[in-house]
């Protein structure tokens, strides 16, 4: 099952998207304004047992893609989590998970833009599978950490490299608006039994600039899961975000930075093709 956050017209609202179409979900149970507020309450088979039967409402040409959690209340994004990216990226590897924060209003949806600020040319593409927690747990063991995902989606932590590199906290040049790109939606745990499985590929206008299987992953979405919920209670539809191969831009001779009119791609197999443009902000704002 596909999950999706969507507007359509002036209304924000979430659902189930197939080769027929849309079904709104929002619409049809008021009660869960958000994806995130019906993971808070509902199971993914109680979401299935609700839909059943219903017939598409929407053309999903129609609509825009929301990022996949519009309203999450914690992302929590993992990085150096690939030998690769840890090398081109010269850092000693850890005995523990890197872990900075994103705020949800950083994130932009499924073929809307990436933007581009004017004060920085180091704009870099981080293709990237997100988990999206789906029961509340603190301490989770590694055991059972994959049975409190309700699913997996792509994700692009684009990155302003010169802003991350200011000091030693990554959140300067992981925050900027529209920079999160996230969908185009969750497939739900139930179709990705083993994600370490899943394979990953970054392009550019095109060109492969990243290739991974997730069996590469330093700490693994057990280890990750087990690791965060120590700090903080996980809840339904928090967002952990796995970690980038190698190959990223910075890592490049020369830098491969994008730029306005690029397209980026973050293809997984078994999930979808999350695609978007990069617009130079100050053309969207005016600034």
């Amino acid at each position: 099952m596909r999950l999706i956050s969507f507007s359509h017209g002036s209304r924000r609202s979430w659902g189930i998207i197939d080769d027929n179409g849309v079904i709104d979900l929002g619409a049809r149970l008021p009660e869960f304004p958000s994806l995130r507020r019906a993971l808070a309450s509902l199971s993914i088979d109680q979401i299935r047992d609700r839909s059943e039967g219903c017939e598409t409402d929407i053309d999903p040409s129609t609509i825009r893609f929301d990022p996949v959690i519009p309203d999450a209340r914690q992302i929590l994004c993992i990085g150096l989590n690939y030998d690769e990216h840890r090398v081109e990226s010269r850092r000693e590897r850890t005995g523990h998970p890197t872990v900075f924060a994103r705020f949800a209003a950083s994130q932009t949806g499924h073929m809307e833009a990436i933007l581009c600020p004017h004060e920085s040319q180091m704009l870099d593409y981080e293709g990237e599978v997100a988990l999206i927690i789906g029961r509340a747990g603190r301490r989770i063991r590694e055991e059972e950490a994959l049975s409190f995902v309700a699913g997996y989606a792509c994700y692009n932590d684009a990155s302003l490299r010169d802003f991350q590199r200011h000091t030693s906290q990554f959140h300067p040049g992981k925050n900027f608006p529209a920079t999160g790109a996230f969908g185009p939606w969750m497939v739900t745990a139930d179709e990705i039994p083993d994600p370490q499985s899943l394979f990953l590929q970054t392009t550019l206008n095109g060109q492969v600039v990243q290739s991974a299987s997730l069996d590469q992953l330093i700490f693994t979405i057990p280890e990750l899961i087990a690791y965060c919920s120590i700090f903080t209670e996980l809840l339904p539809g928090d967002v952990i975000v796995t970690g980038t191969p190698g190959g990223v831009g910075a890592g490049r001779t020369p830098p491969l930075w994008m730029k306005p009119e690029d397209t980026v791609s973050v293809t997984v197999d078994g999930i979808g093709t999350l695609t978007n443009t990069i617009v130079g902000e100050d053309i969207v704002t005016g600034v």
